[in-house]
């Protein structure tokens, strides 16, 4: 669906309707597209635990990233 940037202004509620009915919304001005409505999904990431990177990843002394992290801080908290 189309939609220009006046018809955003004044038809709001329309267009977010039909974005929840899983339409794709284009809206252009002066004729030329420059947005796009699309329905919202929830990106869920997995966090990586522990994974260490660059200069880290080598070191053997960083086994247990908790722990070192932990033993790093004890002086300052």
């Amino acid at each position: 669906m189309r939609a220009t940037a006046k018809d955003l202004r004044f038809k709001s509620k329309e267009l977010i309707e039909s974005v929840n009915r899983g339409e794709e919304v284009v809206i252009t001005f002066r004729g030329k597209p420059c947005a796009r409505l699309v329905p919202y999904r929830e990106i869920i990431k997995q966090p990586v635990k522990n994974e260490l990177f660059g200069i880290w990843r080598d070191n053997d002394t960083t086994g247990n990233v908790d722990e070192y992290v932990r033993d790093l801080r004890k002086g300052r908290f």
